[in-house]
């Protein structure tokens, strides 16, 4: 099986806007943005941003690197979507500086990527994106040196936090997927975070989360987390341990019977790589053959490159995975 490992996952309508952006052409990405939107608002049962929110995320990060979406909006100043992308454009260049400890320019790009935040509320009051961004840009602020940073969360038993953003967000477009990743990104990243933190957060966030919702595997992505963690130094590539405990064995079953099993549509592929990494190596093989036949060939890097010592080697071991559960879970 040749497999298909790009961001676009699935999603073979933004694949080939990508090829576009990355050629410099804005006008397929500002298409595909206007059917989307018309999309979110067609959506039965009310507004769905699930799309929106993932096509946003991707495009943005394929544009930070060009001039794609400047000239887009120099082209159509009044663009709600071009102003969006430029705040999506404008955060992403952020993080990347602070990734790589660019300090003499991050100030600034901070700076213009809030600007390019409020700009794009003004214009899109009722989008999440904007807001998103700006949960975003907190992992800016370790410190919590911005008030909006440290207010205080809804349960005493969670930690201060950009808990304001993330209403403003639910508010929008409640159980956001890409907000709840964002916190727990931050409650890593923030001045005293750990591990440890994140994984209170998701199981909080689990544990309110419906039937069907994606937030359900987010338990998933800290449970890799605390694995590396504990493995920094890849004297150990050998995960089986690890997942075969109760804990482990708990929370990929949840995912699997509650978010997978329930829903067939907007799963991304990123999410389902998760969790067919879960059920393979906690020996759940039955549900693992599953979710392997949902992906097809749409695999994604992570988790799989965390448990090779030849980054490069990811591939083999999804394709061995995928074979394993096949041959030990069919019916």
């Amino acid at each position: 099986m040749r497999l298909s490992s790009g961001p676009a996952g699935d999603d073979h309508e933004l694949r080939a806007v990508l090829q576009d952006v990355a050629s410099g052409y804005w006008m397929s990405m500002q298409d595909l943005l206007l059917r989307t939107e018309a999309g979110v608002l067609r959506a039965e049962g009310g507004p769905d941003w699930s799309r929106w929110t993932f096509r946003t995320q991707v495009l943005g990060a394929a544009s930070a690197g060009t001039t794609v979406v400047q000239t887009w909006q120099r082209e159509v100043p009044d663009s709600r979507p071009a102003a969006v992308m430029r705040a999506r454009v404008a955060v992403e260049r952020a993080l990347r500086a602070n990734r790589i400890g660019d300090v003499q320019h991050l100030q600034s790009l901070w700076w213009t990527a809030s600007a390019a935040c409020a700009a794009a509320a003004e214009l899109a009051p009722h989008d999440p994106v904007p807001y998103l961004c700006r949960l975003a840009l907190a992992e800016l602020d370790p410190d919590q040196v911005d008030p909006e940073h440290r207010r205080h969360a809804p349960d005493p038993q969670l930690f201060p936090g950009p808990w304001g953003l993330l209403a403003e967000v639910d508010r929008r477009d409640p159980g956001n997927r890409e907000a709840y990743h964002r916190m727990a990104r931050y409650f890593l990243v923030r001045k005293g975070g750990s591990v440890a933190h994140q994984d209170f957060f998701a199981r909080w966030v689990a544990d309110c989360a419906p039937g069907g919702s994606a937030l359900l595997a987010l338990p998933l992505y800290v449970a890799v987390e605390r694995w590396r963690a504990t493995h920094t130094g890849r004297e150990s590539l050998d995960a089986s341990l690890y997942w075969v405990t109760d804990r482990a064995l708990a929370r990929a079953r949840v995912a699997y019977r509650d978010w997978f099993a329930v829903t067939t549509s907007r799963r991304l592929t990123q999410d389902m790589n998760y969790l067919a990494h879960a059920l393979w190596s906690s020996q759940q093989y039955g549900p693992a053959a599953e979710v392997f036949r949902a992906l097809g060939p749409h695999a994604s890097p992570r988790p799989w490159l965390y448990l090779v010592a030849d980054g490069a080697r990811w591939e083999r071991l999804f394709l061995d995975a995928h074979d394993a559960a096949l041959a030990n879970g069919s019916p």
